[in-house]
């Protein structure tokens, strides 16, 4: 291959940023070589590609312009999935403790992914998928069963805002001692709306 068409070919690779992209992403880029796995494999070899699961990669630390999203590869890693639980409140500030983990919630089975970008986990709920006529909402958009929109990262442990009197004192002790959930951190994203 010639120097310029490969200095093309690295250029469109880095376009891609810090969007995963699946294997069949590649393969148009890659149609003048004869063997394109073996391309694929030398860029994963030297680091240039990093490869989430079977068949979804990510640019490698030197090709990347930005940090990759690590919601954005949650969302990729399983679907459908949203990111949730203790990751959510930590990327919200509404506990003080940094997570490792992204953790997310799937109508599917539960899963982890461990990747050089970090671990990923994926707990199974109850979830619905609603269309604009079911909620009124954008199409595509996770609500509980109960019609909840956006309240997965407050029920984590059963920690249920709605939840009926007797059950509300032992909700707030799992939001306030146990996640360490800042009250007026809550109050402040709840009073903005």
């Amino acid at each position: 291959m010639q120097k310029s068409n490969v200095m093309n070919l690295d250029q469109q690779v880095r376009a891609f940023g810090g969007v995963p992209f699946s294997h069949g992403s590649l393969l148009p880029l890659l149609q003048a070589y004869k063997r394109p796995n073996d391309k694929i494999a030398r860029w994963l070899a030297e680091g240039q590609l990093v490869q989430l699961r079977r068949g979804l990669y990510v640019l490698g630390k030197d090709w990347r312009a930005a940090p990759a999203s690590l919601p954005l590869l949650a969302n990729a890693l399983l679907g459908p999935s949203y990111v949730s639980l203790e990751f959510a409140l930590s990327w919200h500030g509404l506990i003080p403790e940094g997570v490792r983990e992204v953790s997310s919630v799937t109508s599917r089975r539960g899963r982890l992914f461990e990747t050089p970008l970090g671990r990923f986990s994926y707990l199974h709920a109850a979830c619905l998928v609603c269309d604009r006529r079911a909620d009124g909402g954008r199409p595509g958009r996770f609500v509980l069963p109960d019609g909840q929109p956006g309240q997965g990262h407050l029920r984590q442990g059963g920690a249920d805002p709605a939840a009926p009197g007797g059950q509300r004192q032992e909700h707030a002790c799992v939001l306030l001692e146990d996640l360490r959930l800042e009250p007026e951190a809550v109050r402040a994203r709840w009073t903005r709306r």
